[in-house]
Parts: C-alpha cells; sequence; structure tokens
C-alpha cells in the first residue's frame, strides 16, 4: 500500500451530500440523504485511492479564533436544516464504523486541521490527497498533496489549480482575499471579481505588491481597492488556512492513530438495519431491515428503494475480466454456441452514426456472463487494420439467433440496436430486459445512460466514447478506432450491460406494479416505438416551403410593425434592445427582474405585458411566426430521409418521471395548433395516395382519470351519463340546470377543471380569467364544495406524498418527487402541485402506451397494412388504406377503450383526413 494519507472534508461533504440527494428516509422516517451521500462516497474513495493512513476531519460544535477575529465571519449563513442535523451523529457512528479515524478540533475550523495534517504528511515525506468541494483548500496543493471532488471527479494538483483559478496554489490565499468569499462572509475588494484579480496579479506578482501599487490603480475598482487597503490584511488571515493546529490532545503521530482499520461487520450491520440501507445490507449479512407494520408509510417506504440511494448497490466486481476480439470463424462459431445455450445474453452494436435510420453497423458485442464478453468487428477501415470476418456473412450466422423470439436478449436502449439490425435486413427478436428501461421504472427521476447507471449501481468507471474516439473537430468514427482498443470499449458495454442488469433487476421484479409497468408496459412500448419511427410520416416538401414564404413575408411585416411602435430599428432577439425600448424608452411597467436585477423580457412578461401595450403583443406574434419557420417550415423538408421519402422522429421513451414519450430529431409532439399558422403546418403532414391519415385521441382523459382515483361521485356520474364534464362542472358551482349553463361559465369551468388538476391557485385562476383573486377563491371554494371527493384525493396525496416521497399510477408507476419535502418553499410548493397532477399526466401516459401496444398487436395478428406513424401524447395517428379504412376506424376506439378498466368510460374519438390537420 502507498504511504499515503488520505483526508476527507467532512464538513463539505455533509452539505453537499444533504443538498444533492433527494429527501430519502428510514422506514421510520428518519432522514437519511446525508448518510447515504457519506458512505457511498467514503466506500468509493477507499477503493479508488488505497492509502496507509486515513482520516475525515469534522468541525467542532462551538467557535472558532475566526469568530473572535471577525464577529460577522460566516453570519449570513443559515442555520444547519433539522433534517441534517439529525443525521450527524449517526453519520459519525457510520464513519467510524467503515474504519476511519474522525478529528473535530475545538477553535479550529476543519479547513485548519485538514492544513495541519497535510504539512505534517508532506514533512514525513508522505504523498496527501484530500477529499473537499471547497475551493480554499487550493492554497494547500503542493507537489506532495492534491484535491479530488468525488462529486464532479475533479482532481486538482499543481496545474490543475493554475489551470482552473489561473493563479499557481501559492497565489490562492492573494487572489481569494481579493474577490472576497460570500459563503463565508469575508469581504474582498467591491467590483473585483476573478478576471480583475488576476490582472492585477499578474502585473504586481502578489497581494502585497498590489497593494503597495493601489495608487496606480485608476477607474471605480482603483478606488474600491484603495478604500479595503486596510481590511485586506484582515481578510487574508480569515482566508489563510492555519497549518499548525495543536492537535496533541486528539492523536499522537499520523503513523500511529490514522492508520487505515477494517471496517468493522457488526457494527454496520447493525447501522444498515437501523436506517434501512437495503442493498449494503445483504451484501454484508444477508439480511433485511425488519418491516414495520403492514399498511403503515413506514411500510410503504420500506418497500421501496429510496430514490437516489441506489449508489448502494455495488455488486462486486467479477475476480477475472476477459474480452476477445472475434476475428476468425471459429471464434464466431464459439461464441454463437455460447450465447445460443444461454439463459441470457447482453447484445451492443456499435455504428458510424447516432442517427438510427442511417447507422450502419461497424461491430457487435455479446457477454452471457460478468466479466466475460467479446467484440466481432465488422468494418474498421483505418489503415493497417487487421483482416476482420465479413459482416454480411456474420449477420447471416447470427440471423438465426437473432431473430428468435425464444432466446433471451438484453441491452441498453435496445431499440437504437433494433434499428441498426433492420438497416442490415435483420429483424431483432427477444428483447427481454433493457437497462435503460429498468432504470426508469424504479429511478425516474435519475439519469439513465450506462455511464451514469455503472457509477451509480456499480462503482465502476466505464471507457468514455470521447476517451476512443476523440472530441470536437478530430474526433474520429468508429470504424477508425484500432480493433484492440475497440475491443476495450464495446466489449465492456456489453458486460456492464449485463451486470447492471444483475444488479437493479431485483429493484424491479420485487414489487408487483413495478414489475407490470416494466414488462407490460414498457418494454412492449419500446418494440412499437422502433415499428412506429421506421414507419415514418410522409411530409409534403413543397407546401412547406410556400408556407416558409408566407411566414418569411410575415415576419418581415411584423418587424417593420415593431419599428413603428418603438419609434426606431432594434433588434428583436435581443433581450438587452428590447429592454432599452420597454422600459427606458416607452416606460412600460417592470413585472418582474432577471437574476442579475435587470427587468425581464421573457414570454411570461411579454403575455402580461401585451394585454395592454400593442409592442409587446407584436413580439409575441414575431417570436411565435420565427419559430413556426425554422422549427417546422424551413427544418423538416431537410430531415427527409432520402431512402425512404418520409421524416423519422425519435421517440425517447426515458425522459419524464410521469412516462410521457418525448419526440425528437424532429419533436412532432410540441407543433403549436393554437394558431391557424400552427395548424397549417399539420397540412403538410399527409397520406399517400390510395391511403388516409386516421387520428385517434382519448376524450378528456385526465379529467376521466381524476374521477376514477378520487372517486367524486357527482364527477362519476357526469362520466357515467355522458354529460359534457365542463357544463356539468358549470351547473354544480354556479347552482344552475345544466341546460341553463352560458356559454361564459362553462368557460370558467373548463379552466377551472384543468386548472385544479395542475394545481392552480387563486392567484392563477385570477390571472387566467381575468379576474380579482377573491372571486376566484370562491370559485375553488365552490367546486370543492361540490366535488368533495376531488379535494380529499388532493390532500391525501399531498400527505402520502410526503411520507413516502412519491406518488402511484394507476397501474403502479412510481412517480418520484425529490423535493416533497424541502425546506424550499417554491421547490416543495412545485412538489405537491406534481403530487395532485403526476398521477393522472402519468396514468395517461401508460393507457396511451396500452393503446400503442394493442393496436399494433391487432395490426400484427390481421396482416393489415395500415401502420401507426406517430404519437402525440393523447392521440395516436395513423396511415390507412382506403381498404381498411371502415375496419380501422371500427376498431380503433374499441381496441383504445378496452385497455383498461376504470371506473369511467374510456372514450376514443376519431377523425379521417387526407392529411393529419383534416383527420382533427
Amino acid at each position: 500500500m502507498q504511504k499515503t494519507l488520505l483526508l476527507v472534508d467532512g464538513s463539505s461533504y455533509l452539505y453537499r451530500a444533504f443538498h444533492a440527494l433527494p429527501d430519502l428516509r428510514s422506514a421510520e422516517g428518519h432522514p437519511t440523504g446525508a448518510m447515504h451521500g457519506m458512505v457511498n462516497m467514503l466506500r468509493r474513495l477507499r477503493a479508488d485511492f488505497p492509502a496507509a493512513y486515513i482520516a475525515c476531519v469534522f468541525d467542532a460544535k462551538g467557535k472558532t479564533f475566526r469568530d473572535d477575529m471577525y464577529p460577522d465571519y460566516k453570519a449570513t449563513r443559515a442555520p444547519m436544516p433539522d433534517d441534517l442535523r439529525l443525521q450527524i451523529e449517526p453519520i459519525h457512528e457510520a464513519v467510524r464504523a467503515m474504519g476511519w479515524p474522525i478529528l473535530m478540533v475545538e477553535g479550529v475550523e476543519a479547513d485548519d486541521v485538514l492544513g495541519t495534517l497535510s504539512v505534517q504528511a508532506e514533512q514525513a515525506g508522505m504523498d496527501v490527497v484530500i477529499s473537499t468541494g471547497d475551493k480554499d483548500l487550493a492554497q494547500l496543493v503542493t507537489p506532495k498533496v492534491m484535491l479530488i471532488n468525488t462529486m464532479t471527479n475533479e482532481k486538482l494538483d499543481e496545474a490543475g489549480v493554475l489551470a482552473k483559478f489561473g493563479v499557481p496554489p501559492n497565489r490562492i490565499i492573494d487572489y481569494l482575499t481579493l474577490i472576497g468569499d460570500t459563503v463565508d462572509n469575508v469581504p474582498g475588494v467591491a467590483k473585483c471579481g476573478p478576471k480583475t484579480a488576476l490582472k492585477w496579479l499578474q502585473e504586481y506578482g502578489s497581494l502585497d505588491g498590489i497593494m503597495q501599487n493601489a495608487d496606480k490603480i485608476g477607474g471605480v475598482v482603483g478606488g474600491n481597492l484603495r478604500a479595503a487597503l486596510e481590511w485586506l490584511p484582515k481578510g487574508r488571515e480569515l482566508i489563510t488556512v492555519k497549518c499548525d493546529c495543536d492537535l496533541s490532545a486528539h492523536m499522537m503521530s499520523i503513523s500511529e492513530s490514522l492508520g487505515a482499520k477494517d471496517e468493522d461487520r457488526e457494527q454496520l450491520i447493525a447501522f444498515f438495519t437501523k436506517y434501512g440501507f437495503k442493498t449494503l445490507l445483504r451484501e454484508l449479512s444477508g439480511l433485511t431491515p425488519a418491516a414495520p407494520p403492514a399498511g403503515s408509510p413506514a411500510a410503504a417506504r420500506a418497500a421501496e428503494p429510496a430514490p437516489g440511494a441506489t449508489a448502494d448497490l455495488f455488486a462486486a466486481p467479477p475476480a477475472t475480466i476477459s474480452y476477445e476480439t472475434v476475428l476468425t470463424e471459429e471464434q464466431l462459431d464459439a461464441w454463437i454456441a455460447r450465447i445460443d445455450a444461454a439463459e441470457l445474453t447482453a447484445l451492443d452494436t456499435e455504428t458510424t452514426s447516432l442517427e438510427p435510420m442511417l447507422a450502419e453497423m461497424v461491430g457487435i458485442s455479446l457477454s452471457t456472463e460478468p466479466g466475460i464478453a467479446c467484440y466481432i468487428p465488422l468494418a474498421h477501415r483505418y489503415p493497417g487494420a487487421p483482416e476482420q470476418l465479413q459482416r454480411d456473412r456474420v449477420l447471416s450466422k447470427l440471423k438465426p439467433w437473432l431473430e428468435n423470439g425464444g432466446k433471451p436478449k438484453l441491452g441498453q436502449n435496445l431499440k437504437y440496436d433494433a434499428h441498426v439490425f433492420a438497416n442490415h435486413g435483420v429483424t431483432l427478436r427477444g428483447i427481454v430486459h433493457d437497462t435503460l428501461l429498468q432504470s426508469y421504472v424504479f429511478e425516474s427521476h435519475r439519469t439513465h445512460d450506462m455511464d451514469s447507471l455503472a457509477l451509480r449501481h456499480l462503482n465502476h468507471k466505464t471507457i468514455a466514447y470521447e476517451e476512443v474516439c476523440g472530441k470536437g473537430a478530430s474526433q474520429i468514427g468508429f470504424d477508425q478506432v484500432e480493433i484492440g482498443r475497440a475491443t476495450e470499449y464495446a466489449a465492456e458495454d456489453a458486460d456492464i450491460t449485463l451486470r447492471l442488469h444483475l444488479a437493479m433487476h431485483g429493484q424491479v421484479s420485487g414489487d408487483e406494479g413495478l414489475t407490470r409497468i416494466y414488462s407490460k408496459i414498457e418494454l412492449p412500448t419500446a418494440v412499437v416505438l422502433q415499428k412506429i419511427e421506421r414507419n415514418g410520416v410522409l411530409i409534403d416538401a413543397a407546401l412547406l416551403a410556400t408556407q416558409s414564404n408566407e411566414l418569411g413575408a410575415r415576419i418581415l411585416e411584423l418587424e417593420q410593425k415593431a419599428y413603428e411602435l418603438a419609434g426606431q430599428p432594434f433588434n428583436l432577439g435581443s433581450p438587452k434592445q428590447i429592454g432599452e425600448i420597454f422600459f427606458t424608452k416607452l416606460e412600460l411597467p417592470v413585472v418582474k427582474k432577471t437574476p442579475s436585477g435587470a427587468p425581464s423580457t421573457d414570454e411570461e412578461v411579454l403575455q402580461k405585458l401585451a394585454e395592454d401595450y400593442p409592442l409587446p403583443k407584436v413580439l409575441l406574434e414575431y417570436r411565435g411566426m420565427a419559430k413556426l419557420k425554422s422549427t417546422y417550415t424551413d427544418k423538416l423538408p431537410k430531415m427527409i430521409n432520402q431512402l425512404t421519402g418520409r421524416v423519422h422522429t425519435n421517440y425517447a421513451q426515458a425522459v419524464a418521471i410521469t412516462g410521457r414519450l418525448a419526440s425528437n430529431d424532429p419533436n412532432l409532439q410540441n407543433i403549436p395548433v393554437r394558431t391557424a399558422e400552427g395548424r397549417r403546418i399539420r397540412e403538410a403532414f399527409i397520406a399517400p395516395p390510395g391511403s388516409h391519415i386516421v387520428s385517434a385521441d382519448y376524450s378528456q382523459i385526465e379529467l376521466r382519470i381524476m374521477a376514477h382515483i378520487s372517486g367524486d361521485e357527482a364527477m362519476l356520474r357526469a362520466f357515467h351519463e355522458g354529460e359534457d364534464i365542463h357544463r356539468a362542472t358549470a351547473a354544480e358551482i354556479f347552482g344552475v340546470p345544466p341546460s341553463e349553463v352560458q356559454p361564459e361559465q362553462r368557460r370558467y369551468a373548463k379552466v377551472i377543471n384543468f386548472g385544479l388538476i395542475y394545481g392552480m391557485s387563486a392567484f392563477g385562476l385570477a390571472a387566467n380569467l381575468g379576474i380579482d383573486r377573491t372571486a376566484a377563491q370562491n370559485y375553488i371554494d365552490r367546486y370543492f364544495a361540490r366535488f368533495a371527493g376531488v379535494k380529499r384525493y388532493m390532500d391525501e396525496t399531498r400527505a402520502e406524498a410526503k411520507a413516502q416521497g412519491f406518488v402511484q399510477t394507476v397501474f403502479g408507476r412510481r412517480l418520484w418527487l425529490p423535493e416533497i419535502n424541502s425546506p424550499n418553499g417554491p421547490r416543495r410548493q412545485g412538489a405537491e402541485r406534481a403530487a395532485i397532477n403526476a398521477p393522472m399526466q402519468g396514468t395517461a401516459a401508460d393507457l396511451i402506451k396500452l393503446a400503442m401496444i394493442a393496436v399494433q398487436d391487432w395490426i400484427e395478428r390481421e396482416g393489415l397494412a395500415s401502420k401507426m406513424i406517430m404519437q402525440v401524447h393523447d392521440e395516436l395517428v395513423l396511415e390507412v388504406p382506403d381498404a381498411e379504412l371502415e375496419l380501422v376506424k371500427d376498431m380503433l376506439p374499441k381496441l383504445m377503450a378496452g385497455v383498461a378498466e376504470l371506473k369511467v368510460p374510456l372514450v376514443a374519438e376519431v377523425g379521417v383526413g387526407c392529411n393529419w390537420e383534416e383527420a382533427h
């Protein structure tokens, strides 16, 4: 083991772990987020930086010498949050049980203890690694002392400090003294930022040199420097880390007191049991925490992997790693025999492009057991590349296995790989697991790319694509990568995918609701989406070109009109110039300000000002027209695939925590339909001769789901009797028979119906309806009086969300709300609104996915030529040959209505046209 001292700035990490992780709780409700962060960080540190000596340093209670020097030191810091304070003692307990000596020295800060230890270790000939996120400690860096930040994977040696701050470590104190430290409330020179501090230090060498030449520095900031001359020595003293603390009362010497110890297994088992660290507990003992009483909120929490807590799923890495490059027929045959006999095979492809429809295969990687994988290079083309197996020959030999639905396959986003195989005439079947979707189902609020998953669940840093292919303009294609290096990268992908599945599968399979979402909804949806993407949409490029010209002419008209209203030309895309025109020249009222304090001119501000002033209204129309032109009428024709003559979007399945799909490249779900120009764009989405576009969408789906979930009798009755729900709501609120509801009353009811689903307040309702807040509150009160079930549902859902950290859809999808107990008011209120809406939006997403699966199954079962070409939120769009039109019009609403049985009828409405707009 190296003669190294590994130090941890425990106080820095306490706060960072607390704020970085969601509101995690044990089964008994004890906060555990900072505990999870500290435990996992310390485990990772000891694995990444083996050291003979270790210590974790925390701030001691009470004042320090800096408080005596400067009573306002750290005066602006908020008190420690109660939920963090409750975790301090348990963290100390866990740190000691993990074999880390703890130091807390009265009268000085943790930084000073770290500085003293680093100096002592360096004098003893040791290397020092300090794990911290505190920039002040950059002053400690020497040839023997390095900083690391486990949150960002940043390492700072002398060159790293210079690159990051622009000054070497021995000038960090001077640099920080000049710019000040707002976190610790240590003033610097007013208006002196990093650039000014660097300029002065480069010119005068040091803080002393700057102070001696203060009279030579002009401008306002020079005056500020001269005004601060008396303060700067004290500021420097406050910022300087004390490196000669008396530690004798707390330790003898580094070698005698800070030797690395083994973990205390029994203490850790007790700790992990008490606080519900399930996976770590299983790893140590095979035990699981005792279950709380059935039916209690604690029981609901205990049944869950806590959001963000999956970082403790560190399965032991395989004993051996063996990655094989397959270059001969004999090797290929051996691997085909292996995968043919395997219970599950991880599969991945390397390609020439990230665009699925254009990507050509460069190689295939396979893995059947952890640590064992291969890479089959097929099209590496660099000079001197070894002879490779012929691609068509390999695909021909693999095709029976690839197309066999009985041979289980696993991947990371296999929808993409299915496209790649399809590009080469192979239909991928037998997809039984996808690690992207596994992660999405049980931790939807996290990132799901393989690199992040590997770090989070395996504590493994994968080889990054940029490490293999480079970055930016110098990046090469994968077909130019040396085959040995390509094997390391590609085989690792397959191996890590298999290991991730083994680590994560239990999180999904152990819960009936999550299993249903994963196996019955997400996996089949991925297969259907690949087919929809491949079908593509036929676009009338000539019509879009005409529309683009018309939009261009309208944009010029609006530009001239804006100039006239402003009394001068200006850049309509410049917030600064717009602000000058609005608030200086025209003296319009300031609605809100940006974080920098300047008046805002964002969309919300323009909407508000447009109610009373013509120029903001013109600007809004100008922006809308410009976006339509650049995003759709100009761009869509350029995205037509030259091979298929169609536009092929990509549906991102693992993005929104509610389960909603996102369309990109191009985004076909966000075409504005509230303006005539926006609706005209849909006219360019056409059916080929002999076919029609058929659109089917669920009617008032989220209100129907609200009726189902809340069980509100009045709402259930309205839907069962086939009433106009907004008219029925108006009748209840205004106390009139439905036949006497006026159009304005129905409009109010519609706004209230949808507004309350999205958590609209009285303030928001008042703004939307153009009424005062008291009247709006009266409407809300009347609504809840008449729909008491809805009010009860909202209250109970908020309470459940706070207790367990998530809400659920009707089908069991978990919608995590990390901010539901946040001390930050706006964040907490946002999470509370999401708690009400997410179950409805999430259930709607589940329903449309089930509908897609049912419709695709029916199309294939009946051998129809009809095909789904788009999914837009609650709507399915099909391209249907005229011979099948009546059949599809009849069956489509039945299929969509039949995917689930709610307390109210599911209703799907169907439209038909030669283009998408006509079908509405």
